[in-house]
C-alpha cells in the first residue's frame, strides 16, 4: 500500500514541459519559474559617456522604463529613440546587461537621449499585454512634454517633436504594432511627434511557414524549435500564430494598404529565420506606396546588433539609423 501511495504522489509531481534560454520554465501544473539572472551574462560597459536613471511608466503593473543620454551637454536639443528588447513577448528586460550596452552605444552613437521600456511577459501576461505597456510607454513620454512639473533631467535636453520607435525582434513587433495604431503623425500624442519607426528584424508569425521559418538550421541562433515555444507561450489561449497583432497580413488583421503611416526602416540579418517575413513586409508596404526601407546584412543571425555591437556590420547599422533619424527629422 505504502508503495502505491509513493508512486501515486510521484506522479503528481510537477514537470517542466517548456523552458526558454535557462531563465524561464514552465512546468505541467501551469506554476512558472523565472531566474533573476539574465540569459545573456556580458559585463556591463558603463564607463560614465552615457549616464542614466529608471522612472516608473505604469504603477498599475509594475513597469518601468530607463533613460539615458549622453554625459556631455549639447549645443541643441537631442531626438527621442525608444528601444524596445526582444524575447519572444517572455524574456527579456531593460536592465539586461545585452540590453544596456545597446542603450549605451545607441545614446552615444546617435546622440540621442534613449528610452528603453519593460512590458509584462507571457506566458502570465499573454498579447495583446506586452502591445498595450509599449503603448502606455509612450503616452509616458506624452505626459512628460505636457507637464507643468517636468522632469528637467529629461526635458532640458530632449526635443519632443523628434521621437522614433524602434524595437528588437519581440519589440519590433510591438513598434509595428504602435506604428499602425498612432498613425502618420502621431495626433493623439501631440505635441510629442513620432518621426519613424525602426524594425530590427521584427518578430513576425503566420500558420504558413515561410521558406527561411522552414528551411532555417536549427543551430540557428533563433531557431524554429524556439519561434514555435515562445508564438506557443505569447499567443492567447486558442490562437494562432495568424492573429493579427502576429501576422500583419493575416485573414483576420486590418488591412494596411488604405493607412497613412510614417516611416519605417526594417532592418534584418540575411541568416535569420524571421528574414522572409520582414522581407514581404516591407515589399507589401513599398507596394501600397508607403515611405519603407529595407535593410539586409548578409550572413547575420537574429540579433547580431545586440550579441557583437562592435563588428562592423553591427557599426553600420548604426550608421544606417542614423541617417534615417536625420532624413527624417527635417
Amino acid at each position: 500500500m505504502s508503495n502505491m501511495t509513493t508512486g501515486a504522489a510521484a506522479a503528481e509531481q510537477p514537470y517542466e514541459v517548456d523552458e526558454c534560454r535557462g531563465v524561464l520554465r514552465v512546468y505541467s501544473d501551469g506554476t512558472i519559474w523565472r531566474s533573476s539572472e539574465p540569459s545573456f551574462k556580458v559585463p556591463v560597459h558603463d564607463d560614465g559617456s552615457v549616464i542614466w536613471k529608471d522612472a516608473f511608466f505604469d504603477s498599475t503593473h509594475d513597469l518601468h522604463l530607463r533613460l539615458y543620454k549622453p554625459a556631455s551637454p549639447s549645443s541643441t536639443k537631442l531626438p527621442i529613440f525608444y528601444y524596445i528588447h526582444g524575447g519572444g513577448f517572455c524574456i527579456g528586460s531593460r536592465a539586461w546587461p545585452n540590453c544596456q550596452n545597446y542603450c549605451f552605444k545607441l545614446a552615444l552613437d546617435l546622440q540621442a537621449v534613449i528610452i528603453s521600456p519593460d512590458y509584462r511577459l507571457a506566458p502570465e501576461n499573454r498579447l495583446p499585454a506586452a502591445i498595450e505597456d509599449g503603448y502606455m510607454a509612450v503616452k509616458w513620454l506624452q505626459a512628460q512634454a505636457m507637464s507643468e512639473e517636468p522632469d528637467t533631467w529629461l526635458t532640458d535636453v530632449a526635443d519632443f517633436s523628434k521621437v522614433f520607435i524602434s524595437g528588437d525582434s519581440a519589440g519590433g513587433n510591438i513598434a509595428h504594432n504602435l506604428a499602425v495604431r498612432l498613425g502618420a503623425g502621431s495626433p493623439e500624442l501631440a505635441p510629442v511627434l513620432v518621426r519613424g519607426y525602426v524594425l530590427l528584424a521584427p518578430f513576425f508569425g503566420g500558420t504558413v511557414k515561410s521558406k527561411s521559418e522552414a528551411e532555417g538550421p536549427k543551430e540557428a541562433f533563433l531557431n524554429w524549435e524556439l519561434i514555435d515555444r515562445f508564438w506557443r507561450l505569447s499567443l492567447p489561449i486558442g490562437d494562432t500564430t495568424d492573429h493579427p497583432l502576429v501576422n500583419p497580413f493575416g485573414p483576420q488583421s486590418r488591412s494596411l494598404e488604405p493607412l497613412e503611416l510614417d516611416p519605417i526602416l526594417v532592418v534584418m540579418g540575411g541568416s535569420d529565420l524571421l528574414k522572409d517575413r520582414a522581407k514581404d513586409y516591407a515589399e507589401r508596404l513599398q507596394e501600397w506606396g508607403k515611405d519603407i526601407q529595407y535593410v539586409e546584412f548578409e550572413g547575420q543571425q537574429h540579433g547580431f546588433f545586440t550579441i557583437n555591437p562592435n563588428s562592423e556590420p553591427a557599426t553600420k547599422l548604426m550608421q544606417i539609423i542614423k541617417t534615417f533619424i536625420v532624413e527624417k527629422s527635417t
